[in-house]
């Protein structure tokens, strides 16, 4: 296994998290590159199941090292409650976690502020998960945030928290919304702060110095490419780069060592929260597929929007990625469908358009044309092989391939790790 990027080719959800376990199987370090704990990634494992947030899932796998990249914003208390789960479970973080000492902290405040700036925006709200992520991203940029370093350094984590924290305040009381009690929440912190500090390291140079000892390395993306913060469905995006290039900016590897790039995609679409998605199914069909693709949000619950496969949007994924190989997830969900749509086109203001606009208000009033198939109507769930895979699966599958123009390399048919194989 090469240095390999793994993304998501859709908004989001296309199951990413099993997929990365599973290539797992052949890596030695999984790093996580960005976003924060509004990401969501389930794998299950025999009759075990477990919902990932800011942890690789490669945690799942013995003598895996996590890293948790640069380009994460970090809630200290959001990966102590899941180190604490995975113990619970029989797996302990204990020296196979990193975290990079460049990664920024999230904090409360964060998250009150998130919560603010959403309910003022009212019908034009984007549908964040309220989880502080848009506002420790700002404090990022805006060079007011602190970075995980701090964690082993109590005086200034606390001299900055308390200065970010009376800001917040002063925001708040001028809504007329209740305050942050700074105390409180600084004496968590600092419980936090001692049990995370081991965990902070220079995970750049260690990651570096293990492509140059021929490690694998697997790196890990969350949420999904039009989700992106550059090239999503702006301003209905999250706020990190999604796509394969933030792999080496939230991780600080050249993208020289970067070898080959995975996208993921289901064989349908959903997305969730607010935003244009030109192929959902607002009808008993939409609600067919939420039902047995048991769509619901690993983090948040919320129910996904669900429609047909777009290709068109995917396509552009592909390229934009340079993703030279796919997985293709949730084709059991297909199984009892007598026809299935893939959206080839979109028609906008009277105009049949092949490729995904970059004017969002151009890709809001997007109509889709689709091209209809056969279902297979037939158990997908058990099959272990290309071969076993009924013809009208087949077919489906080489038509999706052809359309997004990259190459099936894994197929996932179930949601246990069991039910994953490789194309030959």
């Amino acid at each position: 296994m090469s240095n390999t990027v793994l993304i998501g080719l859709q908004w989001g959800d296309e199951g990413k998290g099993k997929i990365i376990d599973v290539l797992t199987e052949k890596a030695e370090i999984v790093v996580r590159f960005q976003g924060g704990d509004n990401a969501g990634h389930t794998v299950e494992v025999g009759s075990d199941k477990f919902v990932l947030h800011l942890i690789p899932s490669g945690i799942l796998h013995q003598g895996t090292l996590c890293v948790i990249g640069n380009g994460v914003v970090l809630n200290p208390h959001s990966l102590i409650k899941e180190m604490n789960g995975l113990k619970a479970k029989g797996i302990d973080c204990t020296g196979r976690l990193q975290i990079s000492s460049r990664a920024h902290l999230l904090f409360q405040y964060h998250c009150l502020l998130d919560g603010l700036s959403e309910s003022k925006l009212g019908e034009g709200k984007i549908g964040t998960t309220k989880r502080g992520i848009g506002p420790a991203y700002m404090d990022k940029v805006g060079r007011s945030g602190v970075r995980a370093v701090e964690l082993c350094h109590p005086e200034t984590l606390e001299k900055y928290f308390r200065l970010n924290s009376a800001k917040c305040n002063e925001i708040l009381k001028a809504h007329g919304q209740p305050e942050m009690d700074v105390d409180a929440e600084w004496l968590k912190l600092r419980e936090a702060a001692a049990e995370l500090a081991p965990y902070v390291a220079d995970t750049a140079l260690g990651i570096n110095r293990a492509i140059r000892e021929n490690k694998r390395i697997l790196f890990e993306g969350a949420q999904g490419t039009w989700l992106d913060v550059d090239f999503g469905t702006y301003p209905f995006v999250t706020s990190s780069n999604t796509t394969s290039g933030g792999a080496c900016i939230g991780s600080g590897v050249a993208p020289s060592r970067i070898q080959k790039v995975v996208g993921v995609a289901k064989a349908y679409s959903t997305r969730v929260g607010s935003g244009p998605f030109p192929t959902e199914l607002e009808c008993a069909i939409g609600e067919r597929l939420r039902k047995i693709g048991r769509e619901f949000g690993a983090t948040t619950g919320r129910p996904r929007r669900c429609g047909w496969f777009d290709a068109v949007a995917t396509r552009y994924a592909v390229m934009l990625n340079g993703a030279d190989a796919l997985a293709i997830t949730k084709m059991d969900v297909l199984d009892d469908f007598d026809t299935l749509n893939i959206c080839t086109a979109y028609e906008i203001d009277g105009r049949r358009v092949t490729d995904m606009p970059s004017d969002p208000a151009e890709f809001a009033r997007a109509k889709p044309v689709y091209e209809e198939m056969p279902g297979w109507k037939a158990d997908t769930s058990r099959t272990s092989s290309w071969a076993d895979l009924p013809p009208k699966a087949q077919a489906y599958l080489a038509r999706l391939a052809e359309l997004i123009e990259s190459k099936i390399e894994i197929i996932s048919v179930g949601p246990n790790r069991s039910q994953t194989f490789f194309v030959d």
